[in-house]
């Protein structure tokens, strides 16, 4: 985790410039919530970052406090919300039931134990609190991963958890009612070095951050000749996988088997 602290203290001067994708996800959570109703004093914006998603529910939230809360310092600096704390989602400072509403814009796949991570969130939202998220699942960077695959066997890209098992760990923490769906959007790139270079730019460590020179010239170049054969119309398609879901903190549970629902677009 260390390591990934870094890389997005490193990328937060110019994180925005870069992040479009991410943008184009925290504007959609936010549509969400046009049609799910919550109560929404207080707010958590978990993962926050520099604030995509903060401004959002900045703009829809008037009257409501809005706590930004990331481990990567640097990043905070430039969040406008009310309240920002530098912490890590697996251990919240903050106290049982003092959250109405905890929303969270693609950070869950970098946090190691989402079991850990959906407890403490139940522990910290108020009875019929929501939680409202989006994270990448397995398709997510998959031309990336299939032209390493042919060059070795060692892990260059990062894996990301499926929705069904997010569904579970959703319900192993005590959430009702949770909905899944995913969707796949695709950027586009001149070459490989561009998409890698966005990567970087973002501080996204879940690209292989050794140089060339370390992993060996001619490795990297057999790795770009096999992404070359997904190039259509004149450009490199990145595909990601992403995932949203949200699930509520009911009053008393019913002790019923719960269902989730999954909808694929």
């Amino acid at each position: 985790m260390s390591q990934v602290r870094t890389a997005f203290n490193k990328a937060s001067s110019n994180y925005d410039d870069h992040a479009f994708l991410q943008k184009e996800v925290a504007m959609r959570l936010d549509k969400k919530l046009d049609i799910i109703s919550s109560n929404s004093a207080v707010i958590l914006d978990l993962g926050a970052g520099t604030g995509l998603l903060s401004q959002q529910l900045s703009k829809r939230f008037t009257e409501s406090t809005i706590i930004a809360l990331d481990f990567a310092q640097n990043s905070l600096k430039n969040n406008s919300a009310n309240q920002k704390i530098c912490a890590d989602a697996g251990h919240l400072p903050l106290a049982n039931n003092s959250v109405d509403m905890v929303v969270s814009s693609l950070m869950m796949q970098w946090c190691p134990d989402l079991k850990q991570l959906f407890s403490e969130i139940h522990r910290v939202l108020k009875d019929d609190g929501l939680i409202l998220f989006s994270t990448f699942g397995p398709d997510t960077l998959k031309e990336l991963k299939k032209s390493w695959s042919v060059v070795d066997n060692d892990t260059h890209v990062n894996t990301f958890t499926d929705m069904h098992d997010i569904g579970d760990q959703l319900l192993g923490a005590g959430f009702e009612s949770p909905v899944m769906e995913m969707e796949h959007l695709t950027l586009t790139y001149q070459t490989v070095t561009d998409l890698l270079r966005d990567l970087k730019a973002i501080g996204a460590h879940s690209v292989d951050a050794r140089s060339k020179a370390l992993m060996g010239k001619d490795k990297f170049k057999l790795m770009v000749e096999m992404y070359e054969s997904y190039r259509q119309d004149g450009k490199l398609p990145a595909t990601y996988e992403v995932i949203y879901g949200h699930a509520w903190r009911r009053a008393k549970s019913s002790f019923k088997a719960q269902k989730i629902e999954l909808i694929n677009r």
